[in-house]
């Protein structure tokens, strides 16, 4: 079946849990946020929510990480 992930057309296999999606994209659930058709939709609810023909999720990274240097004023407050 056709979904859009990021904004890519994907054909996956149906019957998929959000939970499914994410291993079958091989894509760490533990730092994800994921939007089903422009709600976001909570971690709690992944396992048990099915992903339809035609959903369209944005899957965004969470990603630690740069650099503040004490001469940065930012980085001071």
């Amino acid at each position: 079946m056709n979904v859009v992930v990021n904004g890519e057309d994907r054909e996956i296999p149906a019957g998929l849990t959000v939970a499914a999606l994410l291993g079958h994209l091989r894509m760490g659930a533990d730092r994800v946020a994921v939007e089903r058709n422009l709600e976001i939709l909570p971690r709690a609810r992944w396992n048990d929510t099915t992903v339809e023909t035609g959903d369209r999720f944005e899957i965004v990274h969470f990603v630690g990480g740069g650099e503040c240097r004490t001469t940065n004023p930012a980085c001071l407050l």
